[in-house]
């Protein structure tokens, strides 16, 4: 009897071992175990998608202090922000030359500058005159742009980044979070900022057909040259979108931001013309940014207009919002870089506008806490197989 229940054991041992985790599921569902070219076939409609984006970041410049920051913290990709300016010419090519040096010593690639055309708003940049509409004051303004993305070419600098802005950033306040440290998140309310009585601009009365004529104007003379050297003009959402008329000006890209979105995109059918998709500025715009970001992606993403990304999260939407950190927001990112490997975006994903707090080193805090969550986030996404 002994010997009977030795030899039962080890007939149940060799059935276990033979049996796969495959042919387990199989006979729990009372389905046969695939056959190898089956088991080929069901592997195949798993493929995993390359993602090809990496983590960026637009602060700081090339100087040593800040290229060892980066690098410590696994940023490899940049927007050096500027050249030397030189007036009445442009950009210093040398300077830039140095720039593009410098970031290699730390194994880093420049991969994009800010034309000056920035947001902090048509009273303090240094090239007014393009988006006030003044000829012929644009149009040397113009010639500047145009010296610019030739040296940025010459420096193998294929990207630049712009704002088509009068207001700039528009804030009426900060939100104290004490669950997070008593970290201060920049907000925005429209009822409360009607209640200031802010001036307009110098630009005065701008509306929505104006505004687009500026930025049509700029463009057909520009775009052609990035064509001629292969940069990339990449456009940033007005921050926020607001109603149309606030303090006299129309923003292009309210007060829908999908279809402002669309309008800009479709002025021209150039590999040279697209998007500093700042995913915060987007979501200002929307009622449920959580939903709504994701077919902007897709949208734009599919038309391969997507030229950089700022990665800011908000809690809130269209007239009430504030900036949280990467984490805590109204979007969820990882959805977000989900959908922007299934577009093949291959950018920069960068930090933008992190909370701010008391200790004077919030800034480069605010930076490494993004760094790491951005990183993090792609090398998770590129480990998930997509269905075919």
């Amino acid at each position: 009897m002994k010997k009977n229940n030795n030899i039962n054991r080890s007939k149940r041992r060799n059935f276990f071992k033979k049996l796969t985790v495959g042919s387990l599921g199989a006979i729990a569902y009372g389905c046969k175990t695939p056959a190898p070219e089956e088991k080929v076939e069901m592997a195949s409609m798993t493929p995993k998608k390359e993602v090809k984006m990496k983590v960026g970041c637009q602060h700081g410049g090339t100087g040593k202090e800040n290229l060892e920051y980066l690098a410590r913290h696994g940023v490899f990709n940049i927007d050096g922000g500027s050249p030397k300016f030189i007036e009445g010419v442009g950009w210093d090519l040398e300077d830039s030359l140095a720039k593009k040096e410098a970031c290699e010593k730390y194994g880093i690639s420049l991969d994009a500058y800010h034309l000056p055309l920035s947001s902090a708003g048509i009273d303090r940049v240094s090239t007014p005159n393009i988006f006030l509409g003044k000829s012929p004051e644009r149009d040397r303004e113009i010639e500047l742009i145009q010296q610019m993305i030739e040296v940025a070419a010459k420096t193998d600098v294929k990207l630049l980044l712009y704002n088509t802005i009068i207001h700039p950033v528009l804030r009426t306040g900060r939100t104290i979070d004490p669950k997070r440290g008593n970290a201060s998140y920049s907000t925005w309310n429209y009822e409360e900022a009607l209640k200031t009585k802010d001036q307009k601009t110098i630009a005065g009365d701008v509306s929505l057909d104006m505004m687009y004529e500026r930025i049509t104007y700029f463009l057909d003379r520009v775009l052609p040259v990035a064509e001629e050297f292969g940069v990339r003009l990449g456009n940033h959402i007005a921050d926020p979108p607001t109603p149309l008329g606030y303090r006299g000006i129309d923003r292009w890209n309210s007060p829908d931001v999908f279809a402002g979105i669309k309008r800009f995109a479709q002025l021209y059918d150039s590999p040279s013309h697209g998007f500093n998709l700042c995913l915060g500025s987007v979501a200002e715009g929307l009622k449920d940014p959580k939903t709504e970001i994701l077919p902007i992606i897709k949208w734009v993403g599919e038309r391969n207009q997507i030229f950089n990304i700022h990665m800011r999260n908000i809690k809130g939407g269209w007239n009430n919002f504030m900036e949280v950190y990467p984490d805590n927001g109204d979007m969820d990112f990882v959805q977000v870089v989900r959908a922007l490997r299934d577009v093949g975006y291959s950018g920069m994903v960068m930090p933008d506008h992190t909370p701010k707090h008391e200790d004077p080193a919030a800034g480069l805090q605010g930076h490494a806490f993004s760094f790491g969550y951005n990183i993090a986030l792609i090398q998770a996404v590129a480990s998930e197989g997509q269905t075919a």
